[in-house]
C-alpha cells in the first residue's frame, strides 16, 4: 500500500482500507440528540445595509428571502455534498445579527445557522451549509447596489451529541 494510501486509511472516516472515497456506515451508531450551530459574515458598505434594513432592496426582503434560501440548502446538504448522509432534522433555524460600526465605512452581517436532530450522525455539514447559503443569497440579492461584497469567516460555532459529545472553537 503506498504511504500516501495508509495515511488516508488511517486518519479519515471516508475512505476504505484501498483508499476508495465511500459513504461511513452509521448502522451501528445510536440515535441520540444532535445540535451544530455555524457562523459566518458578509462585509459590506452603509449603503448596501440601509437599503437591506429599509427594504429598498428592488429584489424584496433580503434577510428573508437569505434565511428561506439557508434553511432549504441545509436541508439538501446530501445533494450538495457527495458523502453526507441524508437527515431528519427537528429544526433549523437561520437567524441575521447586523454589526454597525460607525467609524468605518465597513458594515457586517452576520448569519447564525442551528440544526437540531435525533440521529445517528451529526448536523455539522448541514449548519455551515446553512450558513454559506444565507451569505450567498444576501450577495446575490444585492449585488446590483455593491459588487464587492466580502463573505468571510465561515466556521462551526458548536456541535454537541454522539460519541464526540460537547465541541466548540476552545476545545480544538
Amino acid at each position: 500500500m503506498p504511504a500516501i494510501t495508509a495515511l488516508i486509511v488511517n486518519n479519515f472516516t471516508h475512505f476504505d482500507k484501498s483508499g476508495n472515497a465511500v459513504m461511513v456506515d452509521v448502522g451501528a451508531k445510536d440515535i441520540s440528540p444532535r445540535k451544530a450551530t455555524a457562523k459566518g459574515t458578509i462585509i459590506l458598505n452603509k449603503d448596501t445595509l440601509a437599503a437591506i434594513k429599509s427594504g429598498a432592496s428592488k429584489k424584496g426582503d433580503v434577510l428573508g428571502v437569505a434565511r428561506i434560501a439557508g434553511i432549504m440548502a441545509a436541508k439538501k446538504t446530501s445533494d450538495i455534498i457527495p458523502l453526507c448522509h441524508t437527515l431528519n432534522f427537528d429544526s433549523c433555524t437561520i437567524d441575521f445579527n447586523i454589526l454597525e460600526n460607525s467609524e468605518t465605512e465597513e458594515q457586517q452581517i452576520e448569519s447564525v445557522c442551528t440544526v437540531k436532530l435525533s440521529g445517528k450522525t451529526g448536523a455539522e455539514m448541514e449548519a455551515l451549509t446553512g450558513v454559506s447559503i444565507s451569505l450567498l443569497t444576501i450577495y446575490d440579492m444585492c449585488k446590483a447596489i455593491e459588487r464587492g461584497m466580502v463573505i468571510s469567516n465561515i466556521r462551526l460555532e458548536e456541535k454537541s451529541g454522539g460519541k464526540s459529545g460537547l465541541w466548540h472553537p476552545g476545545k480544538r
